[in-house]
């Protein structure tokens, strides 16, 4: 295909981080790496990531992140891998209770991606066949942090899982001073889980970092711990735009030395090009008193692949696996003991709103929500969750839990405006 109207193309970017020199991004506004052997680590790693990458089409989302068309067998986690990408199941099926139909109705967030649509410049936002899109890692991006591993971290200072308790988190304080959560859990032994994530668009102020709804699936403990992550996030430092974006997250070790974003590491192995991983959820997003808007999304761990579906539960609807070779033969090779669904922040003197900013009482057109929340039990089939919810700092987020008629059935109401607590 020609070079992407617009855009930069890919061996002119690529050259140009192969010439790049610290002084250039040092001098930047938002550059936090100060040092220059920090910034060769992350030229490293861009190069590593893209080595005998061929790109076949590149375009721009709503966000303005730049996504480059990779074949699927180039991408960082199948490279020199033998043979083709697994392919999915069908997830198994939850009977929904028959009777009365509950009222509030949401709609599916529209397509990201797809023939029909163009970018800004004109490009075609769809990937070939046989190719995935891949958000363009860039140093930029990088040069936002102080160093790869701050860029490779849940948040800048690291990262948690919620607390599975509803009295006041205990955590390390390095963590604990800067992650507020609204959620629900259960401990139970789990293939994944599923839920419908209501969407809405929180403002990040100073000093606040991020503001996020989405699916944990947790095993192990302390330095232990490993999770699969899926949901919507706002992170200006991360993504260099104000807008929520679709996101995936793991760790292998309580968020210590590995994990990553999206496909920003060798890690998670995307198989279907109809999802941008990274990219901008297309508007509208859900309003006070108006529309509201979701996205469907589950994990199922199936030979030995933690599969993530989106927009569906059929094998079609799985965009790729985490292999539970990561997981380096720990809890999450073989199954979870928890699923949790909620909000986080974080922030520094103050945190940002979660969700829409309203609190959980405050429900339908108003707070934010996840509904139809069920899980896979490791004997196999589905359940409808048994959670218990969590809000361990009212003055800023609350949650409501309840089990409606189908289609919500168990659904989670959360969030809250932030501030000081």
């Amino acid at each position: 295909m020609p070079d992407p109207k617009g855009l930069t193309p890919f061996k002119q970017f690529l050259a140009a981080v192969h010439d790049a020199k610290h002084a250039q991004f040092a001098a930047r506004a938002m550059s936090k790496v100060a040092h220059e052997d920090s910034f060769a680590e992350m030229r490293a790693h861009i190069l590593k990531l893209y080595e005998g990458t061929e790109v076949t089409h590149s375009f721009v989302d709503e966000n303005g992140s730049i996504f480059d068309c990779v074949p699927i067998e180039q991408q960082p986690s199948l490279k020199g891998a033998d043979g083709p990408a697994a392919t999915a199941p069908d997830l198994p099926h939850i009977e929904l209770p028959a009777g009365a139909r509950e009222d509030r109705k949401d709609a599916h967030v529209p397509p990201q991606l797809g023939e029909d649509k163009t970018d800004r410049h004109g490009n075609v936002m769809h990937c070939p066949a046989g190719s995935i899109p891949m958000r363009r890692v860039t140093l930029e991006d990088l040069t936002r942090f102080e160093n790869l591993r701050s860029f490779f971290r849940k948040a800048p200072g690291g990262g948690a899982v919620p607390p599975h308790t509803s009295s006041p988190i205990v955590a390390p304080q390095a963590v604990a001073a800067t992650h507020r959560w609204a959620h629900a859990f259960q401990t139970v032994n789990n293939l994944g889980g599923h839920s419908f994530l209501n969407l809405w668009d929180p403002a990040i102020g100073a000093n606040q970092i991020f503001s996020l709804s989405q699916h944990w699936y947790s095993g192990g403990s302390g330095s232990g711990l490993q999770t699969a992550e899926v949901g919507w996030q706002v992170y200006p430092q991360f993504y260099g735009n104000s807008k929520p974006v679709f996101f995936i997250y793991w760790t292998a070790d309580g968020y210590n030395s590995t994990g990553c974003y999206n496909l920003s590491c060798s890690a998670f192995v995307q198989t279907n090009n109809s999802w941008a991983i990274g990219g901008a959820i297309p508007t509208p997003y859900s309003t006070t008193g108006g529309a509201q808007y979701s996205l469907e999304v589950s994990y199922y761990l199936y030979q030995g692949r933690w599969w993530l579906y989106v927009k569906g539960t059929q094998a079609s609807n799985a965009i790729g696996y985490y292999p539970v070779s990561i997981y380096k033969n720990g809890a999450m090779a073989a199954h979870a003991s928890g699923i949790d669904y909620g909000g986080e922040t974080v922030g520094t003197t103050s945190f940002p709103p979660m969700g829409s900013g309203a609190f959980a009482n405050t429900g339908w057109q108003k707070a934010a929500y996840q509904r139809q929340i069920y899980y896979f039990p490791s004997a196999g089939g589905s359940a409808w969750a048994n959670l218990t919810a969590s809000q361990a700092w009212p003055k800023c987020y609350t949650t409501d839990l309840h089990n409606y008629a189908s289609p919500w059935n168990v659904a989670l109401w959360f969030g809250g405006p932030g501030g000081t607590c």
